[in-house]
């Protein structure tokens, strides 16, 4: 049966135009959704691992003003609505809850190999919402944060677990795709520094918004109720036909080709805007991020299970696109000593190879004081991790040629 719509993201867009939350918001809450109609039950094989179409993804804003919970719930309200059930996991994240949600969630993937032959797959694939972080995340329990990087990565096949009343539980195939709200001042409060720039917070999309997109007062005049309840229906439909896809996503040679030179550029020199050390972790898992998210723009367009070079241009644009949100989230998170401070002043000296220490300052200012910064500065100046140099007549910062980084 065809679909609806042609891009499945596009379209529930148009379905939330009525909400004041930002388009960002909306569009990775659609992201969500169709990943947690997708489950594991597909997949792109690099033969060593598997990348699946799971995301973590946290929507950061001031409380009332961004609306960060109506997003999630739109959504979530479609994957409710399509058979058979969505597994849906506990609010509250400690080991018995997620135990039990991953044991009741078990089903089979059932596809047919590229020779013909049926294939039978069990996972456990579980989507959580999660309105406040702080009710889900246990920043000190380093277990659980351990397991929750290894379930994004998909390297578990099985996953293992002792219990009191059940003894040792196997979990084949977990999956676990989030979607939580939470305000800046929590992560200051509550996100450790040690966190930023590699484990858990580097596979985390953070999006950041702090403005309606515009006022509705009221909803029900943005479009006719029939007009709505049909586009709802269809997407519901729609969504249904994404749940059933089942088996590996296969690139093509052109998308291949695509893939081997942007990892080429990527490793080639980071960007200026994400030369801070603590984008690294990031940076190494982009490649990641935009292959996950190249499944998602392809069920999004297409039953066939195969990812073009549009569905990854688009992807990698999409994910450049919000780096932004994830400098704006970071920048206000932990207190960082003067070494912290000299190594971001000397990383940034050495991504932008000319800076003025003007133009530095207001790279630096929004993640350390004017006297810390300064006193970063002249401790680098002075161990000769940066030099000073004056080019047409404008004096500068360029990486130190007395030192091979």
């Amino acid at each position: 049966m065809p679909r609806h719509f042609t891009d499945w993201l596009k379209a529930y867009m148009m379905y939330t135009r009525d909400s004041e939350s930002p388009d960002d918001f909306h569009f990775w809450a659609g992201v969500s959704t169709i990943a947690g109609a997708l489950r594991r039950r597909v997949w792109i094989d690099m033969r060593k691992f598997q990348w699946t179409p799971n995301f973590y993804i946290i929507l950061v804003g001031p409380p009332g003003i961004a609306a960060k919970s109506t997003s999630t719930r739109a959504g979530m309200r479609l994957l409710e609505m399509i058979e058979p059930k969505i597994k849906f996991g506990p609010q509250s994240m400690t080991w018995q809850a997620l135990t039990l949600a991953l044991e009741q969630s078990m089903e089979y993937t059932v596809y047919f190999d590229t020779d013909g032959v049926e294939q039978k797959i069990p996972n456990s694939s579980l989507t959580i919402t999660v309105p406040e972080l702080g009710t889900f995340f246990k920043m000190d329990d380093s277990s659980m944060m351990d397991v929750m990087v290894s379930l994004w990565d998909g390297q578990l096949e099985t996953w293992s677990h002792q219990t009191k009343s059940s003894g040792n539980v196997e979990i084949k195939n977990p999956w676990l795709n989030i979607i939580g709200c939470t305000t800046p001042s929590w992560l200051q409060s509550n996100f450790p520094e040690h966190m930023i720039g590699g484990g858990l917070s580097s596979r985390i999309v953070f999006i950041y918004g702090d403005k309606k997109r515009h006022l509705v007062a009221y909803p029900d005049e943005v479009s006719a109720g029939r007009e709505y309840y049909e586009h709802e229906r269809k997407l519901i439909a729609d969504l249904q036909t994404i749940a059933e896809l089942a088996g590996p996503y296969e690139l093509t040679s052109e998308a291949r080709r695509w893939g081997r030179d942007w990892y080429e550029r990527l490793w080639a020199g980071r960007s200026p805007h994400m030369a801070s050390e603590r984008y690294a972790g990031y940076i190494a898992r982009k490649q990641t991020h935009i292959h996950k998210l190249a499944i998602i723009v392809a069920a999004a367009q297409q039953d066939k299970k195969v990812i073009d070079t549009d569905h990854l241009v688009l992807a990698n644009e999409l994910l450049t696109s919000v780096e932004p949100h994830m400098i704006k989230v970071f920048e206000s998170v932990g207190v960082v000593d003067e070494a912290k401070h000299t190594r971001e002043i000397v990383t940034f000296v050495r991504n932008y190879q000319f800076i003025s220490p003007n133009e530095l300052w207001e790279m630096c200012r929004n993640i350390m004081t004017q006297q810390d910064y300064r006193q970063a500065l002249k401790i680098a100046i002075e161990g000769h991790m940066v030099d000073v140099e004056t080019r047409e007549g404008v004096k500068g910062l360029v990486p130190s040629k007395h030192t091979t980084h």
